[in-house]
């Protein structure tokens, strides 16, 4: 039997998503209440072009982009704009967000126009790519339009989609992958004519045969479908370029400078949405489930969308839920309540309930080496923690703590249940902060 292609390090948690895999996807009601926030990906939020007592129309800018780093937001609806004020916000604080009242008509912009990209210049897609907001939707939320841009002296010779979705619970790369693919494969060309890559692959993991076979179905052998070995995170970039290339990036080097650009199945969708129909990334495929949904589904949802009427949508709680959290268990972020909306990079809801949550009393570090083993960044992450807890953060940076990727492993192959990526992810930020001040 032919070995899988995968990378150094890793681990293999239950990944739970037989409540979820089988499941069609289905379309989200709109809600009563929208909420946009402005801030959606990486870089400067977006700030308000609309007032209260405005109406507005599905796929309209409420929110231009604030320089080159940043992205456009839009109306996922038509009707009223009722509030622009801060609200709850995914990352635990109140941002600034657009408020819509729905009308129930659901009337598209003027400005939304289709396009036929063999038709477009290079500038002119990425141009359409940028205007519809569109950004990595794996969990970077990268622009999308700035990765599309390498400079003259670093060529792209290979373009990688990532169909791993390696996270436990979440299958909405999977369903997209199943009823999908020609959108997949027509925003992966598009990107290829921006790029000029010459190599193309999409990189899914072995339990997923049934999304390898939809996608190699259609791309006729012009792109290689590449299953991988089962095993966390092999989603992560660094680590999907080089099981598939075999190319080591070094720390604090862009994939780019290897010739490689990483894109989301779901980003590469979007971007056939945006260039092909012009239509803005106003809506998301989101998993939701868990041991306290009723009724696990895969939802499109609208982004501003809140997270309680997804719920209601999956037939409500079994429980009071513990633990929210957006994403899945391994790097998503937790919650503080239902009122939080969906954004653009939200790939799955998860609900667990008190006694789905075992508490562990951390003890101490027993020097068994486990977490070294399992890190996919070759990094020592007991020692870097150790040092982070003692606020010897320039210590932490000696012992290359930036290369960390949060991904987790660490902290979940630890026996003595130490938090070892939440110090670590300390130390990370009072290096980046202390290097701001310089």
């Amino acid at each position: 039997m032919l070995l899988m292609k995968t990378f150094p390090g890793g681990v293999h948690p239950p990944d739970n998503k037989e409540w979820t895999a089988h499941k069609a996807i289905e379309d989200c009601a709109i809600p009563d209440e929208i909420v946009i926030p402005f801030l959606q990906h990486v870089g400067a939020p977006a700030e308000p072009c609309v007032a209260k007592g405005e109406r507005v129309r599905k796929g309209q800018v409420v929110g231009r982009a604030r320089g080159y780093i940043s992205v456009p937001v839009h109306a996922s609806t038509s009707g009223e704009v009722v509030a622009v004020e801060p609200r709850q916000h995914p990352s635990g604080r109140s941002l600034p967000a657009v408020v819509i009242r729905p009308d129930g008509e659901d009337l598209w912009a003027e400005e939304v126009t289709p396009a036929d990209p063999e038709m477009l210049g290079f500038d002119a897609i990425v141009e359409r790519i940028r205007a519809a907001g569109i950004i990595g939707m794996g969990g970077g939320a990268f622009p999308t339009h700035v990765k599309l841009s390498p400079p003259p002296e670093k060529p792209i010779d290979t373009l990688i989609i990532n169909g791993v979705e390696c996270e436990p619970y979440l299958t909405s790369d999977h369903r997209l992958m199943l009823e999908g693919p020609e959108r997949i494969l027509d925003g992966m060309r598009t990107m290829t004519k921006v790029l000029g890559a010459t190599r193309l692959m999409i990189g899914i993991e072995a339990n997923k045969p049934d999304a390898i076979e939809a996608l190699r179905r259609i791309s006729a052998g012009s792109i290689e479908i590449v299953p991988l070995k089962v095993k966390y995170p092999q989603g992560a970039e660094r680590q999907l370029i080089y099981s598939l290339t075999g190319r080591a990036i070094p720390n604090g080097v862009l994939p780019m400078e290897a010739g490689v650009i990483v894109q989301n199945v779901a980003t590469a969708a979007a971007v056939s949405d945006a260039v092909r129909r012009g239509v803005p990334l106003i809506e998301r495929i989101v998993t939701v489930t868990g041991p306290a949904v009723a009724e696990p589904k895969n939802l499109r949802v609208r982004v501003g969308t809140p997270y309680s009427h997804l719920v209601e949508r999956c037939g409500g709680l079994t429980g009071d839920p513990a633990k929210i959290i957006m994403g899945g268990p391994m790097m998503g972020t937790a919650q503080l309540s239902l009122d939080v909306p969906i954004t653009r990079g939200a790939s799955g809801i998860l609900l667990f309930t008190e006694g789905d949550i075992p508490l562990v009393k951390e003890g101490p570090c027993i020097r068994c080496g486990r977490c070294m083993r399992v890190c996919p960044a070759r990094i020592v992450p007991t020692t870097v923690a150790a040092y982070a807890r003692l606020d010897m953060f320039e210590e932490a940076e000696r012992f290359n703590a930036a290369a960390c990727i949060e991904c987790g492993c660490c902290t979940y192959a630890c026996p003595a249940a130490i938090p070892l990526v939440q110090a670590i992810r300390q130390a990370k930020g009072a290096i980046a902060a202390r290097k701001r001040e310089l």
